[in-house]
């Protein structure tokens, strides 16, 4: 065997040496280390998990999903939403609206033993909330919320809690938007609704005055003036002519108020639908999410899981005992071998 053989500090037999050598301080480490984690696995408070797994809708518009007339603006209701909404089903859950609105409603500043007097209790209270109440999308293009709480009733509570305000939170931020809009749509039907109102009355005036329908009334009484005229009928060519005049005077005004009448109340029909819907859109309300599972209390703890903090904890003790003494050794060794020692 050569020499760079025989030299080999950590070769098969070497290790098993190694281990015995230094058996006693490595078990001494090994134990202490195994009987401080298991106290102090013990001493961490149990915490229960609940979860809701929900999926978001696809349909942000009631009025378009069940009131538009336009096939390519119409959405259906009973569609599950794909990446995009996922992603805005989780910025919503992680706005400022629904932590506040959480931690107010369950006294969590109390529940998690803040002090209220601290300068720093609000970024304590959050870092809190981060720590126990976390949401992610899953493979699946779903949304899954957990909430760890020592108490089990009151895990389950905020999972739902805080399902429940993503509709409450999405609707009032859609309905600032759909309130605005409803106001102008609404202001504008009206004041078309008064200038058809306005036209109609100056249709309703020319009609008084013998006015019905321009086209027809001086084909038809041109036809029976001439038929008069040959027949020599003085008594019906004074009636006619008397007709004659008015279709002569308001004619022109009769034409423009029925033209302008046409559009107005063309206008008018396209300003009630969006009126109708934007009414819908601002008063009316639809969930934004399928339920898949609800959190229900839960029967074991979830954490600490007591065996994988103390096997951990030993055997990352034995690791750093293992690795702190092979640096002293080969110190040590060193020294040995830069003074002419045998080293052993």
């Amino acid at each position: 065997m050569t020499d760079s053989g025989k030299n080999t500090d950590f070769d098969s037999t070497n290790l098993i040496f190694f281990f015995y050598r230094w058996r006693k301080p490595l078990l001494l480490i090994g134990g202490v280390a195994f009987i401080v984690s298991t106290i102090v696995s013990f001493l961490i408070p149990e915490r229960y998990k609940s979860t809701v797994i929900m999926f978001p809708a696809t349909t942000s518009s009631l009025s378009k999903a069940l009131l538009s007339e336009n096939p390519s603006a119409k959405q259906d209701v009973l569609l599950f939403g794909q990446e995009e909404e996922a992603e805005q089903m989780l910025q919503i859950l992680n706005s400022d609206e629904i932590r506040d609105r959480v931690c107010r409603r369950f006294k969590l500043m109390q529940h998690y033993h803040i002090d209220t007097t601290d300068r720093y209790k609000r970024t304590r209270l959050y870092d809190e909330y981060q720590s126990n109440i976390t949401f992610k999308r899953t493979e699946f293009m779903s949304v899954k919320v957990e909430v760890l709480d020592i108490n089990p009733d009151t895990a389950s509570r905020i999972a739902n809690v805080v399902a429940q305000l993503l509709d409450s939170t999405t609707t009032r931020m859609q309905r600032e938007r759909a309130s605005q809009a409803f106001r102008i749509v609404k202001n504008e039907y009206l004041d078309k609704l008064k200038d058809v109102k306005f036209i109609g009355d100056s249709m309703n005036k020319l009609n008084e005055k013998g006015m019905y329908d321009y086209e027809s009334q001086s084909s038809v009484v041109s036809e029976q003036y001439a038929i008069a005229i040959a027949k020599g009928d003085e008594r019906a060519i004074k009636s006619l002519e008397q007709k004659l005049k008015v279709i002569s005077e308001y004619g022109s005004a009769y034409l423009s108020v029925r033209d302008n009448l046409t559009l107005q109340t063309k206008q008018l029909n396209m300003l009630k639908t969006k009126f109708e819907e934007a009414k819908v859109d601002a008063e009316q309300e639809i969930p934004h999410k399928f339920i898949v599972n609800n959190a229900f209390p839960a029967e074991k703890k979830s954490y600490p899981v007591r065996w994988i903090i103390i096997a951990g904890s030993t055997l990352s003790a034995i690791l750093i005992a293992v690795i702190c003494i092979i640096i002293l050794d080969s110190l040590n060794r060193y020294r040995k071998t830069e003074k002419g020692e045998p080293v052993r």
